[in-house]
């Protein structure tokens, strides 16, 4: 018993010092941290005392990207009963106000400060955290849905092989990870088709966000020339998965050899200029680039890590195997969260509605990163959900029990669920449950109520 004490109370004390680092103490409060509020107080913008200034705002809409109920109404409702309980005069609960509340919201505020929580937490990973020492960032793309409303179409229209009118506007949105922490550094968005919309090209206008000895892994999308040289002059590594096209003439009896399949060949430039490259960058571009090609766990892989000695093929196959992590961030952000099916209705409000999911998305970062320090785990081994879930009852609890026991007992509760290493793991990728035995929708919404006051319901199907 006398040494479970002086254990609980040595790990009680490594908390306090690391919240004391990061001010994790006041999570649904950080926006008025103080390594924060001058950012916060510089992005707010010129307003008058109302039912939701800003910052209330913005908390509300934050809560509602950790909600499983993610209406305007249920955050209003909850915003009425909080003035009752503090004494406050009663106030109504349309959603009216709230809502022009949200459009007045800078969407510069709430993506610079995710991009300024991500970096900030970022920068607070540990040695151990990192990939021999270097920071490893990860870059993918997925895609949103959102309301088929006539702006959300004119400005992201949907898929040009569905039929107008049953299809759903779509936006494509890249983002660059942290592989430490999980955080999300920097997003780009854009159209699902078109010029300039493809995922490299949403790169390039990050890559700034992308520093000197960084590690870059992503697919096959991001294997071509010219991002290549353009990360080898910035000082960046690139491990990516071989484009299609040249994995089917990849031949590793040619260059120079550095093991079994494992060689170093030596690129030229392409002829033909890209579409989104100046004449002038072109030119500048260099003509030759050597890079490294090899044959891991049933890819083929090119990179710029050159040397065998410093990094072997079982390394960088390791290393590449983690880029997987990335594909769970965007499935924890779409799916636990919610951002799949994003609900606002004009397209300034939907990009303002993702980087509130992102911001969101790197608050409930910042709670498993200060549990694993605690737990001396990596932030990877603890569950996401499993902590969106603890955060969300603390929110409604925390008002009850002295904060410095309560952040101790939260930390011990999100780091008892973690998540289990499966690697290798392969699920078919198919649906069990039956779907509801009704025909899909063929035709305009408008159209089939026609027809069917006209001619009443049809059949289901058996």
């Amino acid at each position: 018993m006398h040494a479970n004490h002086k254990t609980n109370a040595r790990q009680r004390h490594q908390v306090r010092k690391q919240s004391s680092r990061t001010d994790s103490y006041e999570f649904f409060n950080l926006l008025t941290s103080d390594h924060l509020l001058d950012k916060v107080e510089s992005l707010l913008p010129e307003h008058r005392e109302r039912l939701f200034p800003p910052t209330e705002t913005l908390s509300m809409f934050l809560a509602q990207g950790l909600s499983a109920d993610r209406s305007c109404q249920k955050a209003v409702n909850e915003a009425a009963l909080k003035r009752l309980s503090a004494g406050l005069p009663r106030c109504s609960t349309h959603t009216g106000a709230y809502c022009r509340a949200r459009e007045r919201l800078p969407t510069e505020m709430v993506s610079t400060l995710t991009r300024y929580c991500g970096r900030w937490i970022a920068d607070q990973v540990p040695q151990p955290w990192h990939w021999r020492g270097r920071p490893v960032k990860l870059v993918d793309g997925t895609t949103v849905t959102m309301p088929d409303t006539q702006a959300n179409q004119a400005a992201y229209p949907q898929s040009s092989s569905q039929k107008p009118g049953l299809g759903f506007p779509l936006c494509r949105i890249v983002g660059l990870v942290c592989l430490g922490s999980g955080v999300v550094l920097n997003a780009a968005m854009g159209r699902y088709q078109g010029k300039g919309s493809d995922e490299q090209s949403l790169l390039r206008s990050m890559l700034d966000t992308l520093e000197p000895g960084d590690v870059l892994l992503g697919d096959a999308f991001y294997a071509t020339y010219f991002l290549l040289c353009t990360l080898r002059d910035r000082g960046i590594d690139a491990v990516f998965e071989q484009h299609g096209s040249r994995q089917r003439t990849t031949d590793f009896r040619r260059g120079q050899r550095l093991g079994s399949r494992d060689h170093l060949i030596v690129l030229s430039k392409p002829v033909i200029k890209p579409h989104w490259m100046s004449q002038a960058d072109y030119e500048q571009a260099p003509e030759r680039m050597t890079v490294r090609e090899l044959r891991a766990g049933g890819k083929t892989l090119v990179t710029t890590l050159l040397c065998p000695r410093h990094t072997d093929k079982a390394a960088i196959k390791s290393l590449y195997q983690s880029r997987w992590h990335v594909e769970l961030d965007l499935r924890n952000i779409k799916t636990t969260l919610g951002m799949d099916q994003l609900s606002c209705k004009t397209p300034a409000m939907v990009i303002k509605e993702i980087w509130v999911y992102l911001l969101a998305y790197n608050l409930i970062r910042l709670m498993m990163a200060q549990a694993a320090l605690f737990a001396h785990l990596l932030p990877r081994q603890i569950s996401f959900k499993h902590t969106v879930q603890m955060c969300n009852a603390w929110t409604q609890q925390c008002h009850n029990i002295e904060h410095e026991d309560t952040l101790y007992e939260l930390f011990v509760l999100i780091a008892q669920q973690q998540a289990g290493e499966r690697p290798g793991r392969i699920e078919p990728r198919a649906v069990k449950r039956r779907p509801k035995p009704y025909p899909r929708l063929t035709k305009p919404r408008a159209l089939v109520r026609a027809h069917i006051q006209k001619h009443g319901h049809p059949q289901k199907l058996k």
